[in-house]
């Protein structure tokens, strides 16, 4: 494997842009990059190779934004839990009436791994793929248990509005 400071040359940028699209602040998404190498410095020697670096890496940014926003009472935007929710048009108008604070009570109340996997794809803004990876499962599994959780929410919702 690479040396740390090889890993930073090649994925400094797909981290930072990531951040930055989260963030929408240079500054901030450049200390986040860099707390997310400090991170995988720290963890460095748990790196098994299981998938890909640039997987792991975005995994920790995923956690690094998620602590920054638990930090700042930040909540997800709806306009990115919209779009990844807009298979059908209920649940892009489920997503978009709810606050944030009701997205997140409703995404904790779901059990892991389906949690988790609600988390790094609303708000880690990962791919299944990615998601599968991490989570040391396929692609498949991931979106099952997306649209799974999706529909729990979905149904809860429904429930509440009788």
């Amino acid at each position: 494997m690479d040396s740390m400071d090889e890993i930073y040359r090649r994925h400094s940028k797909m981290i930072y842009y990531f951040l930055l699209s989260k963030v929408n602040d240079p500054d901030l998404a450049e200390e986040l990059t860099q707390e997310t190498f400090y991170q995988a410095l720290k963890s460095f020697h748990t790196f098994e190779g299981r998938s890909s670096v640039s997987t792991w890496l975005c995994g920790i940014s995923g956690h690094v934004y998620q602590t920054w926003c638990r930090k700042q009472k930040f909540t997800v935007e709806l306009d990115s839990a919209a779009e990844v929710a807009q298979d059908t048009p209920l649940e892009k108008t489920v997503f978009l009436e709810w606050d944030s604070k009701e997205i997140l009570k409703h995404l904790h109340s779901l059990k892991d791994p389906m949690r988790e996997v609600m988390y790094l794809r609303l708000i880690g803004n990962l791919s299944f793929l990615d998601i599968g990876e991490i989570m040391e499962k396929s692609e498949n599994w991931a979106r099952v248990n997306f649209y799974r959780g999706k529909e729990k929410i979905i149904e809860e919702v429904r429930k509440n509005e009788k």
